[in-house]
């Protein structure tokens, strides 16, 4: 297994460099990620390369059996480059050009960037594209951060204008599509067409869509740029880049569609407590995007922080941490930082190892995780994660709902996360998937806020459910076409007939007081509450599940079911209280026959990675305390060779890794 850290030799004196392999060595880690902020060491002036120090770290490091993953290191433009070109600079929304003195600070459509982007990559793929101590490329650094996948420069506006004559072909077809007709915006040359900085209002909607398309849309045929460099150097080298998880401004599936597989950068005390949720919510979609396992190429290791200092990981967490990747499907991790840096922004985004660079507690538990999975990796090699449930997971429906969000506490995000949750207080594992995906192979389809709506996405969601399947949507489905303009259908426009109902009205809920539900289950009655929205609902051919207790709507459907040849259409028309939404999966799941998964709601976490019928179970304690369960067959511990059986206990932040007997 590929275990490591992100390593600076650029930032320590050489003498140290010997010093760090051997720590590394030491610690079980076998790679470590290179140069991906270094353009100005490795290109000092224009045209003037420098990679002998880059050798010589290489060397050492490999001569301690430590492979190489290079960063290109693009996201840090150097100052001479900037003086020579400012206008390479991204801009705001205000108009206001976002200067040299940090990262990112490029254009991703400047023609100008492109050109020396291509050389220094090009420079090195040339010369470490056959050293067998480089193993991968890493293109750029977390694509997009720090709010930088929208710029507003000429140069975009110029690209703005060639991206929508490409989607749209005509004026006609654009100023069809947004309603351009609206507050007299007609356009009659595509010089007009703006790029949205700021305004005195509201911008169009369907502009904003493209918009937001486009920009990411950039950063994929930007990376496009530098795996084309890459390939034709690197033919046995692996290339990869780093996301950043939830991260919403740009489409994941579009840039990763050309890598070998992806990596992500995965920080649980980033901003607080860890939500062990969210975290596995982030790495099923990272599984997802490619439908592979993948790697985290920046796990944390110590405290964050740039200006504040974030809080220590707890004794065992980075254990835990690693160990909750690789359950959901990770093949390589690799800590950030090696070495706490002296100097610059983060000072105190702390590595393995502190300031002062002795080893401390959190190496030594580096040291006995990588042991570990040394051990492991025989078993773990070829495994996957295979799941019967799966979650729709869209960019373009995340995006029209942060233009036109219909309520202040409507987040894409969230809600899915709502969702998401009782299936991993079950330990029901959810692949994160894209609307282009093949949903025949799962047996329940959740797919939260349908916003957009194509022919397309309406067939194949006819015959998930007609080959029998569930499938689970909600209020804010099918309310607009592909382009953001509201369908002139009754709601839930192309979904009406698959869902069995139409919608009367709907009211947006504002305020704390919440609306009464009642739930009827399998004959059982349940009362709970509701929020944010309200469709009120009038079923044609589906069943009512549950009815609205409270307001002018009261007596009226809420959330229903239409049997749909083989399968079953559930639509939720309100945003269910957590007991309610977790009372309904619960119904749906047995419904599916989809079992509940090992040590379900015990507050340990499992995920199983499996081939030729060989499974490891992986058990995780996220909590400060003990938690206990009774496993449900008879187990080995891997790492032991102890059979286990009946009732377990994990002490806080502990890991267990079983092969059932």
């Amino acid at each position: 297994m590929h275990y490591g850290a992100d390593y600076y030799p650029e930032h320590w004196p050489e003498e140290r460099w010997e010093t760090d392999a051997q720590l590394m060595q030491a610690a079980n880690l076998n790679v470590v990620r290179v140069a991906e902020f270094a353009w100005s060491k490795l290109e000092p002036a224009e045209g003037c390369y420098d990679f002998a120090w880059l050798d010589k770290a290489i060397e050492i490091l490999n001569r301690h059996n430590i492979q190489v993953i290079i960063g290109t290191p693009t996201a840090t433009p150097p100052k001479w480059l900037i003086d020579k070109h400012p206008d390479i600079l991204p801009v705001d929304a205000d108009g206001h050009v976002r200067g040299f003195g940090s990262r990112c600070h490029y254009c991703s459509t400047n023609k100008t960037y492109h050109w020396y982007s291509d050389l220094i990559v090009g420079q090195l793929a040339e010369h470490y594209g056959h050293h067998p101590g480089v193993i991968g490329w890493q293109t750029d650094n977390e694509f997009g951060c720090h709010s930088t996948t929208r710029c507003y420069c000429d140069s975009c506006q110029k690209a703005f204008h060639q991206w929508l004559q490409r989607k749209y072909g005509t004026l006609e077809a654009l100023n069809q599509a947004w309603g351009t007709v609206f507050w007299s915006q007609i356009y009659t040359s595509w010089d007009q067409v703006i790029i949205p900085r700021k305004t005195v209002a509201s911008h169009n909607p369907g502009l904003l869509l493209d918009f937001y398309r486009f920009s990411s849309d950039m950063k994929v045929e930007y990376q496009a740029r530098q795996i084309r460099i890459l390939r034709q150097h690197a033919e046995n080298q692996f290339i990869t880049h780093n996301l950043m998880g939830l991260f919403p401004e740009i489409d994941y599936y579009k840039l990763c569609a050309d890598l070998d597989f992806i990596s992500w950068d995965n920080y649980p005390r980033g901003g607080g407590a860890p939500d062990s949720t969210r975290l596995a919510l982030s790495h099923d979609l990272m599984r997802g995007i490619r439908k592979q396992n993948f790697w985290v190429m920046e796990e944390q290791s110590g405290p964050s922080g740039w200006e504040l200092v974030g809080s220590m990981p707890r004794p065992g967490e980075i254990r835990l941490w690693t160990y909750q990747a690789v359950s959901r499907g990770a093949d390589g991790i690799v800590y950030f930082r090696w070495r706490t840096c002296r100097f610059g922004t983060e000072e105190y985004w702390h590595g393995i190892l502190d300031h002062d660079g002795r080893p401390r507690r959190r190496y030594q538990e580096v040291q006995q995780t990588g042991e570990e999975l040394k051990q492991l990796w025989p078993l773990l090699q070829g495994t996957q994660v295979k799941n019967e449930v799966a979650m729709l997971y869209s960019y373009d429906q995340l995006w029209a709902l942060q233009i036109q969000p219909n309520n202040p506490n409507l987040n894409y995000i969230a809600i899915a996360k709502e969702y998401y949750t009782r299936f991993h207080e079950l330990n029901i594992g959810v692949d994160l998937i894209n609307h282009a995906d093949d949903f025949s192979e799962y047996k329940i389809l959740i797919a939260p806020l349908l916003y957009l709506m194509t022919p397309e996405l309406v067939g194949k969601l006819t015959q998930f459910v007609q080959a029998g399947g569930i499938l689970i949507t909600t209020f804010r489905s099918g309310v607009k076409d592909w382009n953001n303009a509201v369908t002139e259908k009754t709601l839930p426009g192309e979904l009406s007939e698959l869902m069995g109902i139409e919608i009367e009205e709907y009211d947006s809920i504002y305020g704390d007081a919440p609306i009464g539900i009642t739930m009827e289950l399998e004959g059982q009655e349940l009362e709970g509450n509701a929020c944010t929205w309200s469709d009120v609902i009038v079923p044609r051919t589906a069943q009512v599940l549950a009815k609205y207790s409270t307001e002018y709507y009261a007596g009226k459907a809420a959330v229903t079911q239409n049997a749909f040849d083989k399968g079953e259409a559930i639509y939720v028309g309100t945003r269910l209280d957590a007991d309610l939404t977790s009372r309904l999966i619960d119904y749906v799941l047995v419904k599916a026959g989809v079992a509940h998964g090992a040590l379900a709601e015990t507050g340990i976490e499992t995920a199983i990675r499996e081939k030729d019928g060989m499974r490891l179970l992986f058990l995780l304690n996220h909590e400060p305390n003990t938690q206990t369960a009774v496993l449900p067959n008879d187990y080995v511990d891997v790492l032991t060779e102890t059979p286990m059986t009946g009732k377990i206990e994990l002490e806080p932040y502990e890991v267990k890794v079983l092969r059932e007997a």
